[in-house]
């Protein structure tokens, strides 16, 4: 055999698949064992940051369930709540998740004009029920029943004051989403983020209303 006849030969001439010719690289992304997709793994992500929030305030409620009778003789929440209050902020909070939804679907007909306007007003309803919350937690405070007077208030002002602080971060995102859609388009990016963000509001209003069942309703019993 000659030397041309060598390299002539088929590397695997029975097609066992045993011959030395180098397998081809799988894609990124792609086949098997290629990584996952990058929205994928956002996806993923964002959905363990979602179940780990309703963990954390699952255990606030735990722990204003154990305190709430602890007021060591300072006011009850049957004295200090003001329900007519409480329940504007959560009407203000639920039709935000509504207008959130209408902004949804106005993403999905890729109509800007009503997306600005759902998010305008989703918006002015957020920023609605956290100022309406400052205004409790400054009425509670000038009584004196602040976060220090008891186990009851420092539950209390601990499980809605985090709350209020997501609502607070909610908002911004919000600004975020629509100066990305304003500047980008709805890019395929910009929806995934969006996506992200109507998952995460949505939450908020869910968290609200077992939170007004729970400290409130619960709390303003006498």
């Amino acid at each position: 055999m000659t030397t041309a006849d060598v390299f002539s030969a088929p590397r695997d001439p029975y097609k066992l698949g045993h011959g030395h010719e180098p397998s081809r690289p799988h894609a990124p992304g792609h086949g098997e064992g290629g990584p996952a997709p990058t929205r994928v793994i956002v996806g993923f992500g964002f959905w363990i940051f979602l179940l780990s929030d309703v963990v954390m305030f699952a255990g606030f409620f735990a722990a204003y369930a154990v305190l709430h009778g602890g007021t060591a003789g300072g006011p009850t929440g049957a004295q200090l709540f003001d329900l007519r209050n409480t329940a504007i902020e959560t009407a203000c909070l639920l039709l935000s998740s509504f207008t959130c939804g209408l902004a949804s679907a106005a993403v999905g007909a890729r109509r800007s004009t009503l997306f600005y306007f759902a998010m305008t007003t989703t918006f002015l309803l957020g920023a609605s029920f956290l100022a309406l919350e400052v205004r409790e937690f400054e009425g509670l405070v000038a009584r004196g029943a602040g976060p220090t007077r008891s186990a009851f208030l420092s539950a209390f002002f601990t499980v809605v004051g985090c709350h209020g602080l997501h609502v607070a971060v909610g908002l911004l995102w919000l600004l975020t989403m629509m100066a990305q859609v304003h500047a980008k388009g709805f890019r395929a990016d910009i929806l995934s983020r969006f996506l992200c963000f109507s998952l995460f509001w949505h939450a908020l209003g869910i968290i609200w209303v077992a939170l007004f069942t729970v400290v409130y309703l619960w709390g303003a019993q006498p």
